[in-house]
């Protein structure tokens, strides 16, 4: 089990390709507040509601001054057909060894289908401007997580 973050942390520094194949790094995340979440799989039910929550929340979260980031295992190409396909209009990024999952504390063993298995915790952690944790939520729900989010953060509907 990796460790897990906490409100106050500095946010794991990471390097990862967009969709696109371009290089994002933390850095390039500074000066803005951002909703990093971690996801399974693109084009799966869970991750796509999920997704689409976001997509159709950005307008209020952006108003907030947030950013949304999702990151998950999936190739560049699978993450580029996942936002065409959903009309998504926030950054993907790939982390094919998990390792940035893990530097966040969003891989280890989870229940899947009554089973023990490693995977993909389901995770989402709000960074301030500077790259601290202001937020850190583990083993989300997909369905009406944006919601209970924007709650927390005191964005209206």
């Amino acid at each position: 089990m990796t460790e897990r973050l906490d409100t106050g942390s500095a946010a794991p520094d990471f390097t990862l390709r967009d969709q696109d194949g371009n290089e994002v790094s933390l850095p390039d995340l500074r000066g803005r507040k951002t909703v990093l979440y971690f996801y399974p799989a693109a084009m799966t039910p869970g991750c796509t509601t999920q997704a689409c929550d976001f997509r159709d929340s950005i307008s209020s979260l952006e108003g907030a001054g947030y950013r949304v980031v999702g990151i998950s295992r999936d190739e560049p190409s699978t993450l580029a057909a996942f936002r065409e396909r959903d009309g998504l209009t926030f950054t993907l990024l790939s982390d094919p060894d998990h390792a940035v999952h893990s530097a966040y504390g969003a891989w280890g063993e989870k229940m899947n289908y009554g089973k023990v298995v490693e995977g993909v915790l389901r995770s989402t952690f709000v960074l301030d401007e500077d790259g601290t944790i202001t937020l850190a939520q583990y083993n989300v729900k997909a369905t009406g997580h944006v919601a209970r989010l924007r709650k927390q953060l005191g964005i209206d509907a």
